[in-house]
């Protein structure tokens, strides 16, 4: 009995050590991402397509990653993929492998906007530039309008060219699905 308590005592001191360190070591986000990116490749977490005729606005400012001024309504007429995120949220370090291979399978028509909302730019830029993803980032620098009022990230929305709000998502998804691929093939499409 006594060995078995001991046993499990140290198992448990093992275990606790392990978090301690990934946790300590700032892996933490990365592991949970890890682990999320399992989920994700099932395809059991899909994005929500949007029944209502919620419109888009296009009244805010944004600065690409190299310190560019971008007027968001230069998007108006569009496709647009827009995603918040941030380097500290597991779901969106989990879904970003996904949307890059997104990006990388879609028409160029369709404008990738990834905004992030980190409060240090620098982390978010290291972060882009560590896993190689080549898709727009973008920061915040001014208010958003109310249509993108949303209290978790990530949230990914997508617009059509008439301005006119075709998928909500909040939370993780996989967007890479072929149902999601045609469905932006689609908008493109459309008058």
């Amino acid at each position: 009995m006594e060995r078995k308590i001991k046993k499990e005592i140290i198992e448990w001191a093992v275990l606790l050590t392990v978090i301690g360190v990934i946790y300590l070591g700032g892996w933490h986000t990365e592991v949970i991402g890890r682990m999320q990116q399992v989920v994700l490749s099932t395809g059991i977490i899909s994005p929500d397509y949007s029944d209502e005729e919620k419109l888009a606005a296009y009244d805010f400012w944004l600065e690409d990653i190299d310190g560019n001024q971008v007027d968001f309504r230069s998007f108006k007429g569009e496709v647009v993929f827009l995603n918040f995120w941030a380097t500290w949220c597991p779901p969106c370090v989990a879904e970003m492998p996904d949307i890059h291979n997104l990006y990388e399978q879609t028409d160029p028509v369709v404008r990738f906007v990834m905004i992030s909302l980190d409060r240090d730019e620098q982390k978010a830029k290291e972060f882009v530039k560590r896993k190689e993803f080549d898709f727009p980032v973008y920061f915040l620098r001014s208010n958003l309008p109310a249509s993108y009022d949303t209290h978790s990230i990530p949230t990914t929305y997508v617009l059509d060219k008439t301005g006119r709000i075709k998928v909500e998502n909040q939370g993780m998804a996989k967007y890479n699905t072929s149902k999601f691929r045609e469905m932006l093939s689609g908008l493109v499409e459309a008058q």
